[in-house]
């Protein structure tokens, strides 16, 4: 049963069309700008672990966006809810990291594999029944260990590029305080700013005129125990513990709790098994863009929501189309302001991965024991370190656990 309650009479903006029409698309645009500008960076750095070209970024950028446009739209017009859908972004961190010793072919059929997954999850209505077995201190210790590397590299970026990156973080200190909810663009403007002012300036790349040309990045794709345990298995976790899970909660909490879950995720995971071959390697519920067009700045009638849900749709097309000069741009930026802007836009995950890890004084020597394994990169036979921080942090969990006396 919904909780949703039309705005009462006299309410402002109730009665005014053009305020809420302009809501509905501050709304949708704001979701746009927050979602690229905070993560994309991380998608120009998966890409580069890829060893992709500046035309297969922009194929990879198209796919993301066309995905995200798609999942947004149709159902939220279909069922008049505000779904939004957005990249994994600890998912592309993870990928940031782990993809640097698998070959591509290997790598898409690793995007496929976990398409598979996020599907089955959704259309077998397994989510909400499995994923509380993983306990969700290991879960966040996992996404901690991940992106802390992210948080790290920005201080060796301040060494090499101060003049870029340290107006960045002033900016960014500056912005958490008084506009928080555009802290993280407006940090990447004060780079942009920085860059400019520098002898060498920006320069916009020739290719930034071309047309995106939609082939898959790798045909046929191949499979491998190295690939599925490393990648692929860890990106699902990572995607429904860390970005699905919160995405249920945010659509629970602004009231829309009947929304049919299991169909949302369903069409999610189709929607990246049918683009993973040019690079999306998986989609997900939104949460933090998820909350902008849930709110009453988006609309005065929570019923009405949708409409900033699907604008947002209409501009994740749009950029879908701007794909190719979109991805050059970013490859002809410093490579010290994509890593501080990264690290910049993860500083309030990493901040809530590792609280989560460590509120449960029961689970919190396992937890750390995720998150150091993760962090530390270990690699044994050719498997990545995000599946050795599970395992590993399991092993804690169940020989350290206390039994309960009898």
């Amino acid at each position: 049963m919904s909780s949703l309650q039309p705005p009462p009479p006299g309410a402002p903006n109730a009665g005014g069309r053009f305020g809420a029409a302009t809501g509905v698309l501050t709304a949708g645009f704001v979701t746009v700008l927050v979602g690229f500008s905070s993560s994309y960076p991380l998608i120009v750095q998966t890409a580069s672990a890829m060893g992709l070209s500046a035309d297969q970024l922009a194929t990879m950028t198209a796919a993301l966006s066309l995905g995200m446009g798609l999942t947004c739209l149709v159902p939220s017009l279909l069922l008049r809810l505000p779904v939004v859908i957005a990249w994994s972004t600890p998912g592309a961190a993870l990928l940031a990291v782990s993809l640097r010793d698998i070959p591509l072919d290997q790598a898409i059929g690793a995007f496929i594999a976990c398409a598979l997954l996020l599907t089955a999850a959704g259309a077998s209505g397994l989510f909400e029944r499995w994923m509380h077995r993983i306990p969700h201190s290991l879960a966040s210790a996992l996404l901690a260990g991940v992106l802390v590397r992210f948080g790290i590299d920005i201080f060796p970026a301040l060494e090499r590029a101060p003049g870029t990156v340290l107006p960045m973080l002033l900016v960014l200190l500056v912005g958490r305080r008084v506009w928080p909810r555009f802290a993280v663009p407006l940090s990447l403007l004060a780079g942009l700013v920085a860059v400019a002012l520098q002898p060498a300036g920006l320069s916009w790349p020739a290719a930034a005129s071309t047309m995106v040309t939609m082939q898959p990045l790798a045909w046929p794709p191949t499979w491998s125990t190295q690939a599925f345990l490393g990648v692929a298995l860890p990106l699902f976790v990572v995607t429904m513990a860390s970005q699905n899970l919160p995405g249920v909660a945010v659509l629970r909490a602004s009231g829309y709790g009947h929304a049919p879950i299991s169909v949302l995720l369903t069409i999610v995971g189709l929607a990246t098994l049918l683009l993973a071959p040019f690079g999306a390697f998986a989609l997900n519920l939104a949460a933090i863009t998820a909350a902008l067009c849930m709110g009453s700045d988006a609309h005065p009638d929570p019923h009405r929501r949708w409409l900033a849900a699907a604008a947002a749709g209409v501009l994740y097309l749009l950029v879908a189309m701007f794909a190719a000069p979109l991805a050059a741009l970013f490859l002809s930026l410093p490579k010290e302001l994509v890593m501080t802007i990264a690290g910049l836009a993860l500083l309030p995950t990493i901040g809530r991965g590792l609280h989560a890890a460590l509120a449960d004084e029961a689970q919190r020597d396992a937890a750390l024991v995720t998150f150091l394994v993760t962090a530390s990169g270990l690699t044994l036979w050719g498997i990545g370190p995000a599946f050795w921080g599970v395992v590993f942090g399991l092993i804690a969990l169940i020989v350290w656990r206390t039994p309960a006396p009898r």
